[in-house]
């Protein structure tokens, strides 16, 4: 099935909130809802469904040496849930993740590995982030599990038992990571020699966005893959998105998130994307909100310019 006669899109509330110790991230969905996602969606001319609200199944998870890790059992039962929802929704339609805390993406992403394999394709990941969640449970140091995904989705060690079963592993290779400034050194030593390509913010600063993700898109279309966008809030700027609860300063700016956005729909081959560590209850009058949903709406084919301004 080609990727342009995805057309309809499935949004699949994802309120995860044991991957933090700040509370807020479970209300993401409702306001992604309230902020008109869907509405924006449908203006631009596709079929939309909510899937309403995953909920994380039973998983018996043994307690972890590293007394810092919290809520190892229910994320490990989220991440199966989603898994198993993403692969089921990716049959036939291209789905959105409403989160909820990143730790949420160990289950997207393994949902559409295992999408990918059933369709003989390999998947890409497009990591919108200002951290690299390369954590193991060995190498956390805060105990939140929204800094693992990535460590878990690539098959670093110490996992087993822990977090369900890989079916199918990322290939680092396939990993592209821009907007970061905030690595540990765990982090760093994970990503030395990985395969990955990182783009940071300075790197972003000096050469600009556009030629390093046009090459990441030039190698998935062909590869003829599947492309799953990961988008955190602190991917963002908190000057101009202050809804989360991991704000890194310097982040990415209203034109260049737009950009990027603009740049994937261009591409056509973006299969299923998470919109992450969503805040409400730090945000201001539902400005990262609407912020999140106009970038998921330029994404899926809205410009800019087609936009009418408004005098202040």
């Amino acid at each position: 099935m080609g990727l342009r006669n995805l057309d309809r899109c499935v949004l699949v509330g994802a309120p995860v909130q044991s991957g933090t110790d700040r509370l807020g991230c479970d209300m993401g969905p409702s306001a992604y809802r309230a902020a008109g996602l869907p509405q924006a969606l449908r203006d631009l001319g596709l079929p939309v469904e909510d899937a309403g609200t995953v909920v994380p199944k039973p998983f018996d998870a043994p307690a972890h040496p590293n007394r810092a890790i919290h809520h190892l059992a229910e994320t490990a039962g989220w991440t199966l849930a989603l898994a198993e929802a993403a692969f089921r929704v990716s049959d036939a339609a291209r789905p959105i993740f409403l989160g909820g805390d990143h730790s949420l993406s160990a289950g997207t992403v393994a949902g559409m590995a295992l999408r990918a394999k059933a369709e003989g394709r390999p998947l890409f990941l497009l990591w919108l982030d200002a951290h690299a969640d390369l954590h193991t449970l060995d190498t956390t140091t805060s105990g939140n599990l929204h800094g693992v995904p990535l460590a878990y989705l690539t098959g670093r060690p110490g996992f087993a038992g822990y977090f369900p079963a890989l079916d199918a592993a990322l290939d680092p290779a396939r990993i592209c990571m821009v907007g970061l400034r905030s690595v540990d050194l765990a982090e760093r030593a994970a990503l030395t020699g990985s395969g990955a390509r990182v783009h940071d913010m300075r790197d972003i600063d000096e050469t600009g966005i556009v030629a390093p993700l046009r090459d990441f898109l030039g190698d998935v279309a062909a590869a003829e893959g599947l492309l799953h966008v990961s988008l955190d809030v602190d991917f963002l700027d908190p000057g101009i998105a202050p809804g989360v609860g991991t704000t890194v300063p310097g982040g990415a700016t209203f034109r260049e998130a737009h950009l990027i956005m603009e740049l994937l729909h261009d591409s056509g081959l973006v299969r299923s994307l998470d919109l992450v560590e969503l805040n409400p209850f730090l945000d201001e009058r539902g400005r990262t909100a609407r912020l999140m949903t106009d970038l998921a709406a330029s994404l899926f084919g809205r410009r800019i310019l087609d936009r009418p301004t408004r005098s202040f």
